[in-house]
């Protein structure tokens, strides 16, 4: 399999859907789905109806169709719901979900990564996160079951993931050893989830899918490559100016004047050790222009990882007012992207892009009642009787106290899980009232400019991978002559 020059940004939540992995995929280059919160996704796709039915006609697809038919009907309305009506919301998962969770994950996730390969013969990836670790077991499943090329996973320190791929190709049981918060003695709890694949899709031959790592370091990389269950295939280096969520900085947190986390030399990867590990990895971070994607090829690496660029295309999953407010604003010059060090529970600084009528705008967030309904950034603990619960510092602060959490671990904490799904469409209604959106994007949001202006709001992945790999989209959006952007 060659390795491709750049990798399209896994960007949750649905953002990196199917139809933006499949245009850059059809383009030649690695189509990244999101794999995160695929669950709620996919249903919430159903309760709108799934209008141009490619929900229902992937699933049609799953191997074990008495499981498709069942997930399918327990989620469909025909039609769609009633606009002012709720979703309905899937159960939460736990160590061990139920089995109706584990079968709509599973499927999920096939049909993301089936329709992102539909049609073409180039390489499609998952992207998930280390720190959403109960839905990961059935969703590589999934994924692998549709015939995923890559999976990538960061925010975190995936070391179990390689060798659960080896074992999943095997359709072997697996388990993950989860997070959770330290008991009353400051012990560290020790729990795990497991996964064991179905009986009647074993007789399916499943490929074992490359394993990249999103790192932020040499030093990260190189304790995955020599500690990991099982192999790693290469590296992404994504530096602090990407969008989402960010390794904190090295050591203690600073914040500067605008209350951003301040990064240092401590904070840029070794790139020379890193070649040292003889394995590829690309470079992302504000890597979206030619002139960068030059840069990283004479660093050493394979190609680079972008995502903002594609984040604001046609192709992506992101609401089309939502974008195109974003790319308007953009062109009358405000394009503020703050790294906000509070905003995730999961204690990560996460990019928030500045834009009205979404929780960036404080009177809207201090006004949205702290609901947590989904779940995905919950931490295990130790309760009082000896049990374990699930807490989030997002949640009502009366309920995080009373399951021992600190008030201040609840300090300006956004539910970024009802926020981004708000961002591609699917925002919860609550009293008639939709769930206000929360959109990320990287340091680099100025790029899209090179693609857009006053009279073309609106452009396609291809042109984002033509620009990138050596063209230059000309003010009216033609592709000009690759030589030029490098002079």
């Amino acid at each position: 399999m060659k390795l491709p020059d750049l990798i399209q940004g896994g960007m949750g939540v649905g953002v990196s859907g199917w139809q933006l992995a499949r245009a850059v995929s059809r383009a030649g280059q690695l189509g990244v789905v999101s794999g995160t919160m695929l669950d709620n996704v996919f249903a919430r796709r159903l309760q709108l109806g799934d209008a141009d039915g490619h929900m229902r006609r992937a699933s049609a697809y799953f191997p074990d169709q008495k499981l498709a038919e069942r997930v399918v009907r327990r989620y469909f309305i025909a039609g769609g719901k009633e606009p002012g009506e709720p979703f309905k919301n899937v159960p939460m998962f736990a160590l061990v979900p139920a089995i109706d969770l584990v079968e709509l994950t599973i499927l999920a996730n096939f049909v993301e990564v089936f329709l992102a390969r539909e049609g073409h013969d180039g390489i499609v990836g998952i992207n998930l996160l280390e720190k959403i670790q109960l839905p990961t077991l059935p969703s590589l499943y999934g994924a692998m079951l549709a015939g995923v090329d890559y999976v990538l996973m960061g925010a975190g320190i995936p070391k179990a993931i390689p060798g659960i791929l080896d074992r999943l190709s095997d359709h072997e049981n697996v388990s993950l050893r989860i997070d959770a918060s330290p008991d009353e003695n400051g012990d560290r709890l020790l729990l795990e989830t497991s996964f064991r694949p179905f009986e009647n899709l074993k007789s399916i031959k499943l490929k074992r899918p490359r394993f990249l790592a999103v790192v932020s370091s040499q030093a990260l990389a190189m304790n995955l490559a020599k500690k990991s269950s099982g192999r790693v295939d290469g590296f992404v280096v994504e530096n602090h100016t990407a969008g989402g969520h960010n390794a904190p900085p090295r050591g203690a947190m600073h914040l500067d004047k605008n209350g951003e986390p301040v990064y240092g030399p401590r904070d840029i990867a070794d790139l020379k050790e890193l070649s040292k590990l003889d394995l590829p990895f690309w470079l992302a971070g504000s890597f979206g222009s030619p002139q960068k994607f030059q840069e990283a090829k004479l660093a050493g690496a394979a190609g680079v990882q972008v995502g903002t660029p594609f984040a604001f295309c046609q192709e992506s999953g992101i609401d089309s007012d939502f974008k195109k407010s974003v790319i308007s604003n953009l062109l009358a010059g405000s394009n503020d992207v703050f790294t906000d060090p509070k905003a995730s529970a999961c204690g990560y600084p996460f990019k928030i892009l500045q834009l009205p009528g979404s929780l960036s705008d404080l009177g809207i967030f201090q006004n949205r009642e702290r609901v947590c309904d989904l779940g995905y950034l919950r931490t295990a603990y130790r309760t009082k009787d000896g049990k374990i619960g699930w807490r989030c510092p997002a949640e009502r602060e009366d309920d995080y106290l009373k399951k021992g959490g600190e008030y201040s671990e609840t300090d300006c904490r956004m539910c970024l899980c009802n926020g981004l799904l708000s961002t591609i469409g699917l925002g919860q209604v609550r009293q008639r009232q939709v769930e206000p959106p929360l959109l990320t994007a990287g340091k680099e949001l100025q790029l899209i400019k090179v693609f857009v202006h006053q009279e073309k709001l609106s452009y396609s992945a291809s042109e984002v991978v033509q620009y990138i790999l050596g063209g230059n989209v000309c003010p009216a959006g033609c592709v000009a002559d690759s030589a030029k952007s490098l002079n």
